[in-house]
């Protein structure tokens, strides 16, 4: 049997849907599924502060989520390279 080291990770989650942003950090495994059921998690505890953002669209959605060591963020998990420029790329 092997054994694996599992620990929990801390995520900064930003999203901003429909006109709000929020921010937030959660703790999950490394793993795209406990990253969603952590998220949906903290939004089901109906204690996050929605900001009204005219910034952003009125009819789309964003997630962003950083992963936090040592208290500091080292910029996204994904990256994808577009027109010379580094982007932050969401999972699928």
């Amino acid at each position: 049997m092997v054994e694996r080291n599992i620990s929990m990770k801390t995520f900064f989650i930003k999203i901003r849907a429909y006109g709000y942003m929020t921010q937030f950090e959660v703790k999950a495994l490394d793993s795209a599924k406990s990253l969603e059921d952590a998220i949906v998690d903290k939004l089901g505890k109906n204690d996050i502060n929605w900001d009204v953002s005219g910034f952003y669209s009125l009819t789309k959605k964003w997630i962003t989520y950083e992963e936090i060591q040592d208290g500091t963020l080292n910029g996204p998990i994904q990256t994808k390279k577009v027109l010379g420029v580094e982007l932050g790329t969401g999972a699928s």
